[in-house]
């Protein structure tokens, strides 16, 4: 029975992530497995949030168990948990938050900002607790897309409480002025604001940050990497060459900062017809899977271009909100596990542990 224990044990290791890149043996994610008179138990504790690979996972997994003789009965209990990771050398992750994911892009107008909103969703509909950090000080866009009104609440202590958008705790220096007040501002002050934000806002147990960072490598950008304490980045892009160019120079500006690049996010890869459903690259092919391949690092998604992307981010509904069964909404779920499943790849933080914080403090 050990003999046969060990087979099916090897069996399950074997079974492939997608989403990791590794095995499921290799991933650590065969808690347990018990067997006994021709049934089998089975435990799957994965490192990142999957619910929409639940089902498929629990199928593999019973497969696999059932090719082997005398098994008639498996029970399959797949679940996850979110460690806390790495950061810079040098800096501490933030209480309330066990991982900071930075959204990039090399340039402005490649849609950098509709992908981090849609990713939190994503994030969240997998089964995390997210929040959203609008780190553009010049031009916050996260207030339109996510519906915020209002001013967010103080609390006793002089700190701020994140304000909710669909389930998701946010922030942005666009809910702290005046829609029509420009951020006339020199970089060291946007610097100052956005630290301030950060560690004044009393985030609530988040598995995932989101941080929205402004276009392009300058200064501040480069200032801002390495004093907010990231545990993984993604570069968004668009297919054409001009945009391509500037995903190495955001990848190599993580690379300065120590922050690892856990994939390139390819949106307006393709347009969907709204009438027929054909789809058509309009701006070309293999941009995105090429320079990711050139970069070291996975195409963790494609987004197509879609007239409800755009009109439910000016409605403050974003898409993975809007239409949480589209087609959409699908690719933006699947790139939140693919980006959280290579950020469960990364090194665990050992020196520090999350503290726990009240909203009430």
């Amino acid at each position: 029975m050990s003999t046969d224990r060990d087979a099916l044990h090897k069996r399950l290791g074997e079974i492939s992530d997608p989403h990791t890149g590794l095995p499921l043996g290799q991933a650590g994610a065969v808690r347990g497995l018990a067997v006994e008179s021709g049934r089998a138990a089975v435990d799957i504790r994965l490192g990142y949030p999957a619910e929409g690979w639940r089902s498929g996972l629990v199928s593999e997994v019973r497969q696999a168990i059932h090719s082997a003789a005398g098994i008639s009965e498996v029970t399959v209990d797949v679940d996850w948990k979110v460690a806390q990771h790495a950061v810079q050398h040098g800096l501490t992750p933030l209480p309330g938050v066990r991982n900071v994911i930075a959204i990039a892009s090399g340039k402005g107008g490649v849609g950098k900002s509709t992908v981090a909103v849609n990713l939190a969703l994503a994030l969240q509909a997998e089964g995390a607790r997210v929040g959203v950090l609008d780190a553009d000080i010049y031009g916050p866009s996260i207030p339109r897309m996510l519906g915020l009104a209002g001013r967010p609440e103080p609390t006793e202590n002089k700190k701020i409480l994140p304000m909710a958008a669909h389930g998701l705790q946010a922030m942005s220096i666009g809910v702290l002025v005046g829609t029509d007040q420009a951020m006339i501002w020199r970089g060291p002050m946007a610097t100052q604001a956005l630290q301030q934000m950060f560690n004044d806002t009393v985030w609530d147990d988040l598995d995932y940050l989101v941080v929205d960072l402004p276009p392009g490598t300058g200064d501040i950008q480069l200032t801002l990497a390495q004093r907010i304490p990231v545990a993984g980045s993604l570069v968004v892009t668009t297919p054409q060459a001009v945009a391509l160019d500037d995903v190495r120079r955001a990848a190599s500006m993580f690379a300065k900062v120590k922050v690892p690049v856990l994939g390139v996010a390819e949106n307006m890869s393709s347009y969907i017809c709204p009438k027929c459903g054909h789809e058509e690259a309009v701006f070309g092919t293999g941009g995105g899977q090429s320079i990711a391949e050139e970069i070291g690092v996975p195409l963790v998604g494609q987004v197509p271009l879609n007239a409800g992307l755009g009109r439910s981010g000016d409605e403050g509904v974003p898409v993975v909100a809007a239409e949480p069964e589209g087609e959409v909404a699908g690719r933006f779920r699947t790139m939140a596990r693919n980006a959280a499943g290579r950020l469960s790849r990364e090194a665990a933080n050992k020196k520090v542990r999350m503290p726990k914080i009240s909203i009430t403090e």
